[in-house]
């Protein structure tokens, strides 16, 4: 397996991740209605306006998964529900903070994904609520120090 930017080649196969992620990640978090919006079509349009962003997990020539960052956060990490297990988060998260991430958001009671963040050394700095898909959701915000924070931080005072 590798982690690679994606390419325009791989928006659809990114975007058939997404959709099926979404259904089963969030079959107890979001009602029919609200996943019904979230489409194959709607993440292709968005993963073209913000590939550089964009990285796959793939093996075999196969889309496992997929994590998006803006700037310092990550937006979206999401795997193949037919590929949980094989490893494709655990890398694509260490990918995303070998570019610098340090924050995410993720709903409050999305468990299983919280486990994974946690276990990866991640902390929830923060609760709250905000509007999505018509409605008030609960949140929280989790944030890693980078390597150099780390490092900075060990670093005896001058």
């Amino acid at each position: 397996m590798k982690i690679r930017p994606a390419t325009e080649a791989d928006i659809a196969a990114a975007a058939r991740v997404a959709e099926a992620s979404y259904r089963v990640a969030f079959a107890t978090i979001l009602e029919p209605e609200a996943l019904a919006g979230r489409t194959a079509a709607v993440f292709a349009l968005r993963f073209a306006a913000v590939l550089p962003g964009l990285r796959v997990a793939e093996r075999d020539g196969a889309i496992l998964g997929f994590s998006l960052l803006t700037g310092q956060h990550i937006d979206m990490l999401f795997i193949d529900p037919a590929a949980q297990g094989t490893g494709a988060g655990t890398m694509l998260l260490a990918e995303a903070e070998v570019r610098g991430a340090v924050s995410l958001e993720c709903f409050r009671d999305n468990h299983p994904a919280r486990r994974f963040y946690e276990r990866h050394g991640w902390r929830v700095t923060r609760a709250y609520a905000r509007e999505l898909a018509g409605r008030v959701r609960d949140f929280v915000f989790y944030e890693k120090q980078s390597a150099e924070l780390d490092i900075a931080a060990a670093a005896p005072a001058p």
